[in-house]
């Protein structure tokens, strides 16, 4: 991930050392010293390769053609054919056409909707947006730069290749994380004030700034090299390839394994609270309805992490490999398995949405809005309620809070025995927990012990379905 798959760790001397090599070995050895990687060692292979063959030919005169045909087997060795670029072509399309307009469907839904404005989904406005400006920006130009290792698309856009996908998926996974934390606070603690829209923007900003800040030296240090017959973006790293791959490893640990980690404890305490403890057998339906909204959205979010972790694993993994074990860069296949990582790692990027609509009935019933124009999507009345309707949203002490609490007492007069008509006497007022608000009596007491981090003053079902 140090380097996302343009940049490769190219040195000036790699370059040169490549155009004089006498023979395939010499060449070979000054790639691996040079610390060359990715797909342009592929291409450094077949350069070696060419030189090789030319130097070992006999000479013959110039306007004789048989001197080539070695050549074309050595360089059509990474060469795909036709029907293969096809395939990758169409399932790289098929990664960012369902990424970027999800996304976007998603950001839509959310702030379209004041009922869909909550905490949570602030944070899946800031995942959505990472996940479909990478799919935007970086898939298809990183696809087309490992297919021919030729950079068609500038200086500028080299430094912003090299830069944007660490700051994307950095916000998108610490977006993840600022969700778990959220949820465990809201489960674990429910008493305590949840985040405000001032907190939770802060939170957000704070994420980017982190993540320019680790992907800037991939900006400062990338290049472009012309050299004969094509141009190359890459990171030249000041230090060598020891240091590029130091970085890397750093942000594999940020990115990936440290927020995985915050995660998986996080989620595993909330998933033991919400399914480890019995619910009792007669209580209230808010009591139920929080619960079961909770394990939805507890639920959806586990996918969504799982799934963004099995997908870049293989990535991780690719990079590490290839930089220990350098001579699995002379693999035949090993384009192939580069393509098939970094397509595995890109299509994470267009699962969310689907997630989304699947485990959540509001998210489907705003992809039903957004594709309603089509012949075969019914948008039901309920679902449209289900978007449009608006429940009270009680913060910090909410006027439904203080009218649950009015509500809930009982005031009677009973005449007095003095005056039958002119006076009165109220008898003493019995107040009800607002929390229990509909469930039994008789098991009013292990409801209000059991759902102490169900029902808050701070939090609706709003919040959580």
């Amino acid at each position: 991930m140090g380097s996302l798959p343009a940049a490769a760790n190219w040195t000036d001397g790699a370059g040169t050392a490549s155009a004089n090599a006498g023979n395939l070995s010499a060449a070979l050895a000054a790639g691996v010293a040079a610390g060359a990687t990715e797909t342009e060692w592929l291409h450094l292979l077949v350069q070696a390769g060419n030189l090789s063959a030319s130097s070992s030919e006999p000479r013959l005169p110039a306007a004789s053609p048989e001197p080539t045909r070695p050549r074309a087997n050595l360089t059509n060795q990474f060469v795909q054919p036709s029907w293969r670029i096809a395939l990758w072509s169409l399932a790289y399309g098929v990664v960012v056409a369902v990424a970027v307009f999800g996304n976007l469907i998603v950001i839509w839904i959310i702030l379209a909707h004041k009922r869909m404005r909550t905490v949570t989904n602030y944070f899946l406005v800031n995942l959505a947006f990472s996940d479909a400006s990478m799919a935007a920006f970086n898939t298809l130009v990183n696809f087309i730069y490992a297919l021919h290792s030729e950079w068609y698309f500038g200086a500028n856009y080299c430094r912003f290749q090299n830069f944007f996908p660490i700051t994307a998926v950095f916000a998108s996974i610490y977006s993840m994380t600022a969700i778990a934390v959220d949820r465990y606070m809201a489960i674990i603690d429910p008493l305590k004030p949840r985040l405000s829209a001032t907190a939770t923007k802060i939170v957000i900003g704070s994420i980017w700034i982190l993540a320019f800040l680790l992907a800037f030296p991939q900006c400062l240090y990338s290049k472009i090299k012309v050299m004969p017959g094509r141009t190359l973006c890459y990171v030249q790293w000041p230090e060598g390839p020891k240091q590029h791959f130091i970085y890397h490893i750093i942000v594999i640990i940020l990115v990936y394994c440290f927020p995985l980690l915050v995660m998986g404890v996080t989620y595993t305490i909330v998933g033991i609270t919400l399914w480890g403890g019995e619910i009792p057998g007669d209580t209230c339906n808010k009591y139920h309805e929080q619960l079961k909204a909770k394990r939805k959205v507890v639920k959806m979010m586990i996918i969504v992490v799982v799934t963004f972790a099995i997908c870049w694993l293989p990535y991780h993994i690719y990079f590490i490999l290839t930089a220990v074990y350098q001579q699995l860069n002379r693999w035949k296949y090993i384009q192939q398995v580069y393509l098939a990582s970094f397509w595995l790692a890109m299509s994470s990027t267009m699962y969310n949405p689907i997630i989304y609509c699947c485990l959540n009935k509001r998210f489907r019933a705003g992809f039903k809005r957004a594709f309603r124009w089509c012949p075969f999507i019914e948008v039901s009345s309920y679902e449209e309620l289900e978007l449009k309707t608006t429940r009270f949203l009680p913060t910090r002490q909410s006027s439904l809070y203080t009218v649950t609490r009015m509500e809930s007492m009982t005031v009677e007069f009973e005449p007095s025995e003095a005056d039958n008509t002119k006076s009165s006497r109220k008898k003493r007022a019995t107040p009800r927990d607002p929390s229990l608000s509909g469930c039994s009596r008789r098991n009013s007491k292990s409801a209000s012990t059991t759902s102490s981090f169900i029902n808050s003053p701070y939090t609706s079902v709003d919040e959580y379905s």
